[in-house]
């Protein structure tokens, strides 16, 4: 699908010679909160807004869209930890911004937050994890688990290249009638892609990477799902996380994307946890 079909007053930077889009608001005076989004997820600039929207007036927020996310480039780049990290460094770099940041990661995306605090301390304020997944959620899976994940990405992609994958969930809440039409265009260009499926065959070594990696360097904020769209032992492990880590840890009664659901409070606790964060 052309980009010409999709928004074009966009910001994007040039990364390792491809476009990657980045999502700039709010107060430019603000603490700056990064929002890194999950495995799959084909808008992140809409996925978050449910929740940032409510953050701009006191924050600069920014939505990195990684290579195969949003309007970003379908581009296969490395999925090592390491240069996932570096890239969106690159990125923000090239922008102007610089840390500290807080890191605000959905998903797997919290593997990117700790080793981005582990590599580049002085550059992460904090981390705010929305659901973030951790090294032991994968370490638990196995070779043979990731494998069957990645055959029902494959499956998935599949349908979608068929027309059969109509009934993926999308969220439209806090979406304009435009916004909701240009999610559905990127849902049917990004749906499954190359690049989700790379990072997914790199995931097992990047959680050892990040295992071996050392302690966070910073305050730890996390919100928990009921853990029922996600994997078995999921909550034990954020509550030991957040144990070894010194993070405070608030459980939900919610679905995967906590976003969605508890914006209103998440916000709140949002003001509350960079208010408090050292100066």
């Amino acid at each position: 699908m052309s980009m010409r079909k999709l928004r074009d007053d966009l910001e994007f930077v040039k990364v390792s010679g491809h476009r990657m889009h980045i999502f700039r608001a709010g107060s430019e005076a603000g603490s700056k909160l990064v929002f890194m989004s999950g495995s799959g997820t084909v808008a992140p600039m809409y996925d978050f807004k449910v929740l940032y929207e409510k953050l701009m007036s006191s924050f600069r927020v920014i939505v990195i869209e990684k290579f195969g996310y949003g309007y970003s480039d379908l581009y296969d780049a490395p999925c090592d930890i390491d240069t996932v990290v570096d890239l969106q460094r690159k990125a923000l770099a090239e922008l102007g911004e610089n840390g500290p940041y807080i890191l605000l990661p959905h998903s797997m995306s919290g593997l990117e937050a700790i080793r981005w605090s582990q590599s580049y301390p002085d550059e992460v304020a904090g981390i705010v994890g929305l659901d973030m997944a951790l090294p032991k959620t994968y370490q638990e899976w196995g070779s043979e688990g990731l494998q069957k994940r990645i055959q029902a990405m494959k499956k998935l992609r599949r349908l979608h290249e068929k027309g059969l994958l109509f009934w993926y969930p999308l969220n439209k809440r806090s979406l304009t009638k435009d916004e909701a039409i240009q999610q559905r265009l990127l849902w049917k260009r990004n749906a499954m892609n190359d690049c989700f499926i790379s990072a997914a065959k790199e995931v097992l070594k990047n959680a050892e990477t990040v295992a071996s990696g050392g302690r966070i360097c910073c305050p730890l904020l996390m919100f928990v799902s009921n853990g029922k769209q996600v994997s078995p032992n999921w909550i034990s492990h954020q509550k030991g996380f957040a144990r070894q880590e010194n993070g405070r840890l608030i459980q939900l009664s919610c679905g995967h994307y906590v976003h969605y659901y508890e914006s209103e409070m998440i916000a709140e606790r949002v003001k509350e946890f960079v208010k408090e964060l050292p100066a």
